[in-house]
């Protein structure tokens, strides 16, 4: 895997990924920045929300749940000290479905926690990790 980081102006970075996509970045004005995009570390909170929603619909599709939506809100935590890791990060999942069935739910959620999402394992190291969710019938 490989990614190039462009150095714009300010303080502002264009990162291009080894796929072929970009996503800009950004400090806060208080830093030089002008607020174009995401701070690098909300980048690797939503990275990391992605591969854990990535992890849960394929493993309820593969269980033949009908699922149809899934949202991730993550909130986190990080040392007042640098480096400023994250410490607590909380994932709450709104599955929205037919007849989910909850321990399926809970299941799905555990193994991309313990098994599959790299990036949630990774960041485990320094960080409390939790979770909780919510099926929505549709």
């Amino acid at each position: 895997m490989k990614t190039r980081i462009k150095w714009n102006d300010g303080m502002s970075f264009l990162a291009e990924s080894g796929s072929g996509h970009a996503v800009l970045m950004d400090g806060p004005p208080e830093a030089g920045g002008r607020n174009l995009g995401p701070r690098p570390m909300e980048m690797l909170l939503m990275g990391t929300g992605g591969c854990a929603a990535f992890d849960v619909v394929l493993i309820l599709k593969k269980s033949r749940q009908d699922i149809n939506d899934c949202v991730v809100e993550i909130e986190a935590e990080r040392a007042p000290q640098d480096p400023k890791v994250f410490t607590r990060i909380h994932f709450h999942f709104i599955l929205t479905g037919k007849k989910l069935n909850p321990q399926q739910v809970e299941r799905a959620i555990v193994l991309s926690a313990e098994k599959y999402c790299s990036a949630s394992i990774m960041l485990g190291k320094t960080a409390q990790l939790t979770h909780d969710f919510e099926i929505v019938e549709s």
